[in-house]
Order: C-alpha cells, then structure tokens, then sequence
C-alpha cells in the first residue's frame, strides 16, 4: 500500500491524549488551542472521569468529591476561556465544619482569616493564639506552594518564583517537606481536634499515615485554603470537565469515548501513536498520557529495543497500590440535622451547615486501628468520613425539588476486602444515621461505590489514582523528569494526570503543564 494511502481502521493527529479525566481533558484543550490536530482517547462512555458528575437512581451524583479548590488559583481558568464555555462557581459561606464521633466538639472553617479566628474564639478560645502562630509559619509556605503548582516547571522557573516572594517561605518549605505532618501540626497545637481534620483531608485521602516523614507539606493545608476560597461548579463537579471539553472541542479537537488503548506504538525509540482494543489505530508523534502511567511499561509497551532502559525497568519494579476509598451516594427526602448542630448555632447562627463538606475526624487511635486494619483487608469501626449535600448549594443538581442527594465518603476501605458478600455500606449508613438526631435521615434510594467498582467502570488498576509523591527539592531539581518535567522516557511520550507534578485532586496542573512540555519540545 503506497504510503500516502491509509486503511479505514487508521487515524492520524499530530498529537494523541490518553484519559479524558481533568488533567487529560485540559491537556487536550491546550494542545487543540494551540493549533495541533489532537484526538483525546477515553476508555469510559463519557468523558470526566472521577471529575464527572453522572445521573443514577433518578438523581445527580458526583463521582468524587464535588468541592474544588487548587484548581481555582490556576490560570488555567482564564486560558481555556471556560467561563465562557459555561464553567461557574458558587460559594458557600462556611467551608468546612469539622466534626469527630464525639460531636460536641465541632468547630468551622472559614476562608478569610478574621472571620475565622472570630468564630474559633466562640467555639474553642484556646486554639485562637497557637492558631495565628501556625499562620504566620504557613501563609508564606501555602503561597509559594501554589506559586510553583501555576509555574511551568523548570528549574529556573521555579526560582524566579521563589524570588519574586523574596524567598519568604523557602527554607521552612524545604524543612517541612521532609517532616511528617504529625510533626508539623504537633508543634502548633496539643489538642488533636483541631489537626485531624487536616490529615483526613491531606494524608488520610493519600492513603499514607501522618507521622511518615515526607508528608509535611501537609501542614499548609489550612493556610492553603485561607488563600483559596473552596468552590462548587454549578451544575456538578462534571461541569467544570464539560466546559473543558467545550473548549477542546471548539478549538477542533476530536474525542473518542469507549476506545481502550492496548498498546503504545514505537518505531526506532521514537512514539508512532496508539491501537485500541477494537483494532484501530491512531498514528501520532506525540502522545501524552494522563491515566496510570505505570500501565503504559506493564502492559501497553513491547518494543524489545526498549525493554533494557533503566527507567522503564524502574516503572515495571514499582509496586502495584491498591484502591481504598469509597462512596455512598444517598437519595434522602429533606434535610438531616447533625447532632453537632445545636451547639454550633451558637456561634455561626443561621449559617447554612448542610452545605459545608462535614470532616467527621477518627481519635488518634482510630486512625491506628484504620491502618492497622487496611493492611489486613478490613475497615476500622470508627472510620474517616467526608459529608456533603451539594443539592442544598446547588438547586441545578436537583432533578426532583423534593429530594436532596448527599454523599458520605469512607476513607480506608481496602481494594481486597470481600466486596462481593460485604455488609460493609449498610453499616457505614449506620454510621451516618447515629451522627444525625433521631429520625431526621430519611433516605428513599442509595447506591455504593467500592474500589472494585471503580476499577470496573473507571479503569481505575484495582480502584487507585496513583498520586505525586515528589518532595519540593525533587521537583526543584527536576528528578525524575518524566513526573516533575513530563518528558517520558521515549522520544514523543508526556505523562500527566494525578501521578505527576504537581498531584492529585482536583487539580488541573499536571495536564496544564504536560500540554505546555510537548508545545515547548516541538
């Protein structure tokens, strides 16, 4: 076949993405902006990922939780245009109440720091000095942390940053980054109410224990959001990836649902495109990958040419990490009243607390029994939740006005606990109803979303999102360059997605700086 021909079951682009999660879809957005002729990939029916917002059980649900807050300082926002592609924030006025199994203890987050310490002093007057001590510490670390997550990164990026702060922040940056987080928060405060909250919300949600040095960074996680106001997307946490993929798709740009990549295409150490699982292929000198990259070295690489690289072997050597989250998704007729309730009146009024994402944080020693019990494919008895009733914000998200949709997430239940015979989400909304006054939970319909399920419908390898583990001396220097400078190692392959710099959640960076890599390399 002459070679200006092609076959029926062959495409070509200058560039192909891998997963139409956030990160995918924003990588893609950049890319078609930018003039390159670009196919988005999705193995799912719709694009959105754990971003996504779906309809189930005649409700609107979403997939993950709905509160975004890193992304909303990345410029991202304004360079995809997606306000105009129909993205909107709402806001609530409280945005967290942090709460433990013993309620009568609870206490609210809000954004601006006077507000804040106003309410601490009404609610626990003892926290309010060693509380304005952390602040002082980690403002300056909380700004340079978001500072380098909107840089494009390069070593000396990153130093321009750093100047144009003056350096504030820098070397405490540095010495916490090596701490654990139950160092960083134990130096400030001796009641591990007011710390909790921030582990279940930084280390717990990384599947990884606070007092594991390396995770001290963690400890800017409540002057980070004093800097960034937490937000909803009207209309779901899906509506933030439907205006992305807007902007993609009028930029040009083609998306391709139901289309399971089965192996990366090579030629002379050099990316040629992709083939599906359906026996197409795409042909492209660029291929940036935003799902679980080590997938890409164990199963969708064969070039024995390649097979001896050092850093693939490396990636083929790492341990395979198992999925530990899971979800309740509640249909319920009216709203619940917490037990913590009364006793927070006092001090926030009126204020709306059925909107806020409710912590519900372990003792110290629960979270023991959490990880204790993970190992063995258990969930503890009194595990780490997040609440939220995003339809009490958000009247969009209502198909029916008479019901509220609320979910509970469950953090440390293990990828190999018996799913298939559990009782395990009937005792979780035990758990809800004993948080809440007799009778006021009335739930009419609820579904469960387990780690096994997530793995089925959202090719998630035994339900994980890998995550960026990188310090910031890592990163700084650039090592290793295929997550802290998005270079794969072949010629023409990007990573991006949660693995990469600078991490999970709802995020945006890693796609954003992908995009922006493969731009720069052409």
């Amino acid at each position: 076949m002459p070679r200006t021909e092609q076959p029926d079951d062959v495409q070509s682009a200058d560039a192909i993405v891998v997963g139409g999660g956030h990160n995918g879809l924003i990588a893609a957005a950049y890319l078609a902006r930018a003039g390159l002729q670009t196919i988005l990939v999705e193995a799912r029916n719709q694009v959105g990922g754990c971003a996504s917002t779906v309809t189930d059980l005649g409700a609107r649900f979403n997939i993950c939780n709905c509160d975004h807050s890193m992304i909303r300082a990345m410029p991202l926002l304004d360079e995809l245009d997606l306000k105009d592609h129909g993205l909107t924030y709402l806001e609530s006025e409280i945005s967290a109440v942090h709460s433990s199994y013993e309620p009568d203890n609870s206490w609210v987050f809000r954004h601006h720091v006077d507000e804040h310490l106003d309410t601490l002093a009404k609610t626990h007057p003892a926290w309010v000095e060693s509380y304005r001590k952390y602040l002082d510490d980690a403002l300056p670390i909380a700004r340079l942390v978001i500072e380098m997550a909107r840089t494009a990164p390069s070593t000396g990026n990153f130093l321009q940053r750093v100047a144009s702060l003056k350096g504030r922040g820098a070397r405490r940056l540095l010495e916490w980054s090596k701490k654990s987080a139950l160092d960083v928060y134990e130096t400030y405060f001796d009641d591990w109410r007011i710390w909790m909250p921030a582990v279940v919300t930084g280390p717990t949600v990384w599947g990884v224990h606070p007092s594991i040095p390396g995770t001290g960074l963690a400890g800017a996680l409540y002057a980070t959001k004093h800097l960034i106001r937490t937000g909803r997307p009207e209309g779901g946490s899906g509506a933030l990836t439907d205006a992305i993929h807007r902007s993609f798709v009028a930029a040009g740009g083609q998306t391709l649902t139901s289309a399971q990549v089965v192996r990366l295409e090579t030629c002379d150490q050099q990316v040629t495109g992709v083939s599906l699982a359906d026996g197409r292929r795409i042909d492209a000198r660029c291929v940036l990958v935003s799902s679980d990259p080590q997938k890409i070295f164990t199963e969708w690489l064969n070039d024995p040419a390649l097979a001896d690289r050092t850093t693939i072997k490396g990636w083929k050597a790492q341990p395979v990490h198992d999925g530990y989250e899971s979800k309740l998704d509640l249909v319920i007729d009216g709203l619940p009243v917490y037990k913590f309730e009364d006793r927070l009146r006092r001090a926030v009024g009126d204020s709306d607390l059925h909107t806020p994402t409710t912590v519900i944080a372990p003792t110290p020693s629960d979270l023991e029994e959490a990880h204790q019990r993970r190992s063995e494919g258990e969930i503890a008895t009194r595990p780490s939740l997040l609440i939220n009733i995003p339809t009490n914000l958000d009247r969009s998200m209502q198909l029916d006005a008479s019901e509220h949709v609320l979910s509970l997430e469950v953090l440390f239940t293990p990828y190999t606990h018996n799913w298939a015979s559990t009782s395990e989400p009937e005792r979780w909304l035990e758990i809800l109803d004993s948080l809440c006054e007799p009778g006021t939970l009335r739930v009419k319909r609820w579904r469960s979303m387990t780690p096994d399920r997530y793995e089925k419908e959202f090719f998630m390898p035994r339900g994980h999102t890998p995550a960026y583990a990188g310090s910031p001396l890592a990163t700084l220097r650039g090592k290793p360059a295929d997550l802290t400078r998005h270079r794969g190692p072949i010629q023409g392959l990007h990573l991006a997605g949660a693995a990469a710099f600078p991490g999970a959640g709802i995020f945006g960076g890693a796609g954003r700086n992908a995009a922006l890599r493969v731009l720069r390399d052409r």
